[in-house]
């Protein structure tokens, strides 16, 4: 897998991870979600610079020029509820992408310890030799990424894949890693070092879904 971690390299995306992750200023929910959206812009366009390029002729009104367009057909997937601020994120830069959802969450069955990714509501366009881009906030354990995976598989084989995260723990990257092929990429913002017992990213920021819209009933 080719993994892009793009705050090792010094650029405005610190400011926006800085201030999801401050206990002051993530509370305000509609910024959270602004800077989510905005982290996905930046991850966008990194992963824009990978994809195929046509030569394309276009008339301004003074003359023609030629210019290098992208020539992929692009499908955004994004995970419920969490997801949604990163793909409008993405869908701003590739507004012509087509667009697939599905809800993809943990039950709790004994215990907050242990839990299963459950996956039931899924709307997704024909996936054959098309460019998939599956968005997901939060890569902790990983685990909700590849069933999200395995769920699309019925609607056809992608030409490519890219995953996009805007912080992962380093155990989710090697699940990921390990779980998907080697030409997969993989564009984050931010890889932390850890989980906690409740399979949360250490240091992280807490609940993306719940600082996007609001605290959930777990069941």
């Amino acid at each position: 897998m080719n993994i892009h971690n793009i705050s090792l390299q010094n650029s405005i995306l610190s400011n926006f991870l800085s201030e999801i992750r401050s206990v002051g200023i993530q509370k305000d929910s509609m910024r959270f979600r602004r800077n989510i959206e905005r982290i996905g812009e930046v991850l966008g366009y990194e992963m824009s610079k990978s994809l195929s390029y046509k030569t394309e002729l276009v008339e301004t009104p003074l003359g023609k020029c030629t210019i290098n367009l992208p020539d992929n057909d692009i499908v955004l997937c994004s995970i419920l509820r969490a997801g949604v601020p990163l793909h409008n994120g993405l869908l701003n830069y590739f507004d012509t992408a087509e667009n697939a959802f599905i809800s993809a969450y943990r039950h709790h069955k004994h215990d907050p310890e242990s839990f299963e990714i459950i996956v039931e509501y899924l709307a997704c366009p024909n996936l054959e030799n098309k460019t998939l881009v599956l968005a997901d906030p939060m890569l902790a354990t990983g685990q909700s990424m590849v069933a999200t995976f395995e769920a699309l598989k019925p609607f056809g084989i992608p030409k490519e894949v890219h995953l996009i995260s805007v912080i992962g723990a380093q155990e989710g990257v090697n699940f990921v890693e390990q779980n998907f092929d080697d030409n997969t990429h993989l564009w984050i913002a931010a890889i932390d070092e850890t989980l906690n017992d409740k399979g949360y990213i250490i240091p992280g920021l807490g609940d993306a879904g719940d600082l996007a819209f609001g605290e959930k009933l777990q069941q």
